[in-house]
């Protein structure tokens, strides 16, 4: 297993300071890496490897409540709603000045490059994405699923409670270990492992960014005012059209495979969905070779597409 990432590096976007690691040269193709909850950057340590020496300018960074990625003003809500996550990430682009980019993630990170996506397409010219159409579905929230997937969300309606708060607040690494194990049941990962990303759970804003996530989604709590017409946006459930590459784990015990097809008509553009065998909802850390070259063949794409 490879090291940590460092060095890091902080911009100013947004409402944020992030934290980011840089890999590849400057002038390569960008490609930015976006991690999930309960990861960090560490997500990509094969990864971004792989790409920056295949020529990418690769940037990974702390989404908000994770790692060095700090609110500028206290005043600012601190929302973890997909608006602010896909606001998050255009603000990054902006800051660093990538008009363009291949945008790849899982889970939250996967959220942000699927909001940029549909809402932003000019900015990106390609996704990869876990689970597909990863945009909330608010308005139907509390429509439930089949049982054999509802009993996955578990963590989810603890989340709800003041109880979950208080559980993650106090053993936030005890949580998020068992949320490792369950949802990559068949991926081996070392103390080391977990305790190099842990150490991203520490940051102040975490537990209140989560919470606000896992009840905003419900419609259990408001957002931010200041994303809300980014949500009403969102309520349409915009179409994707850019090229895509869509994974599902085998394993995932968080989103059943079985869902992909549902996602078929939210993607209006070229889209090749892979599932994986032997692999949860962690893909990146646990398939990096699948992953690397997914944005590869994304990457190689957007130039063969260039006038």
């Amino acid at each position: 297993m490879s090291g940590l990432m460092v060095p890091l590096h902080s911009v100013r976007a947004g409402v944020l300071d992030v934290s980011y690691f840089a890999a590849g040269p400057a002038d390569g193709p960008p490609v930015l890496l976006m991690h999930g909850f309960p990861y960090d950057i560490h997500a990509y340590v094969e990864v971004a490897p792989m790409l920056a020496a295949a020529g990418c300018r690769v940037i990974v960074p702390y989404l908000r409540g994770f790692g060095g990625t700090r609110f500028m003003s206290a005043d600012t809500p601190r929302s973890g709603e997909q608006a602010a996550l896909g606001t998050d990430l255009l603000a990054l682009m902006d800051a660093l000045a990538i008009q363009r980019a291949v945008l790849a993630g899982y889970d939250w990170g996967g959220r942000a490059a699927c909001v940029v996506a549909a809402l932003w397409p000019e900015r990106c010219s390609g996704l990869v994405s876990l689970n597909s159409y990863n945009i909330q579905n608010i308005a139907r929230a509390m429509v439930p699923d089949q049982p054999a997937n509802e009993h996955r969300l578990w963590y989810q309606y603890y989340f709800h409670s003041e109880r979950g708060r208080a559980a993650l607040q106090a053993e936030r690494r005890g949580v998020c270990r068992l949320l490792w194990q369950l949802w990559s049941p068949s991926w081996r990962f070392d103390d080391a492992c977990f305790d190099r990303s842990a150490e991203a759970f520490d940051n102040p804003d975490f537990v209140d960014v989560v919470i606000h996530s896992y009840r905003h989604r419900f419609g259990l709590v408001p957002g931010d005012p200041a994303l809300a017409e980014i949500e009403r946006r969102l309520a349409e459930q915009p179409v994707i059209a850019v090229p895509a590459i869509t994974f599902d784990g085998v394993d995932d015990g968080v989103r059943s495979p079985d869902a992909a097809e549902v996602h078929a008509p939210r993607f209006g553009g070229p889209r090749s969905h892979r599932i994986i065998p032997g692999v949860g909802h962690n893909l990146p850390q646990e398939a990096p070779q699948a992953f690397a070259d997914a944005v590869l063949e994304l990457v190689r794409s957007a130039a063969l597409a260039r006038p």
